[in-house]
């Protein structure tokens, strides 16, 4: 899960006091820490690819599975519909059956 490899919260990020050089922000802390949030944010965007694509399969299986008749569901209405009428010969006769 890529929230394991997440290494800051947007709370980090605001949060984030870099210490002043001589000539301002110590260079090399600031861009230690860019790398890590370049490096989140690249995890972040694989996973959100990532999610978008299962998305997209699955809302495509789901049309397919939506678009053709299961020809399992016809057999078993077509078995459910002959033991019906088998049981209403049993139970009510040839009279009823023959109308």
């Amino acid at each position: 899960m890529y929230s394991e490899r997440v290494q800051l919260s947007g709370k980090d990020i605001l949060e984030k006091n870099f210490k002043t050089g001589m000539r301002g922000y110590n260079q090399e802390e600031v861009d230690e820490f860019l790398d890590i949030v370049i490096q989140d944010y690249e995890i972040l965007q694989q996973e959100i690819d990532r999610l978008t694509q299962e998305n997209d399969r699955l809302k495509k299986n789901s049309d397919q599975s939506r678009a053709r008749p299961s020809a399992t569901n016809h057999q078993v209405n077509y078995d459910i519909l002959k033991r019906l009428s088998n049981l209403e010969k049993a139970v009510f006769g040839k009279k009823f059956a023959d109308s």
